[in-house]
């Protein structure tokens, strides 16, 4: 799939524009803040799918693609790939809009591994769709 043609997979989960603190001194923003709002939108999904409280166990392998800059709004596309016992996989993606334009690009994409708990904190079973 070239760069023309490639489309976001999944569901619009999260939006938010990259701001200046949220930046290093060369303008790029950093990966670690993309991370989280990857991780962010895993949580929503992986919420609403378990109709409970969830919590990050792993995150598989992520590589920057390409950078994001100030003004750039992330959107972070979910997708429930599988679910366990008590464990959601998601395939979670990020792209940039570019500033004042319509042009998407692929920064990061990673799986997401969300385990449901109860209120004491223990894993417990997500239940049927």
């Amino acid at each position: 799939m070239n760069e023309q043609t490639a489309r976001p997979s999944g569901d619009l989960t999260l939006r938010t524009q990259a701001m200046p603190g949220d930046a290093n001194a060369a303008g790029d923003i950093f990966g670690g803040w993309v991370m989280a709002q990857m991780d962010l939108a895993s949580g929503i999904r992986a919420a609403e799918r378990a109709r409970g409280r969830v919590v990050t166990a792993a995150v598989k392998e992520m590589a920057f693609a390409k950078p994001m800059k100030v003004g750039d709004t992330l959107c972070v596309y979910t997708r429930i790939d599988s679910v366990g016992r008590s464990s959601i996989m998601l395939k979670v993606e990020a792209w940039a809009q570019r500033y004042l334009s319509q042009t998407m690009e692929m920064v990061t994409h990673a799986d997401f591994i969300m385990v449901a708990l109860d209120a004491t904190g223990k894993p417990t079973p997500v239940p049927p769709e």
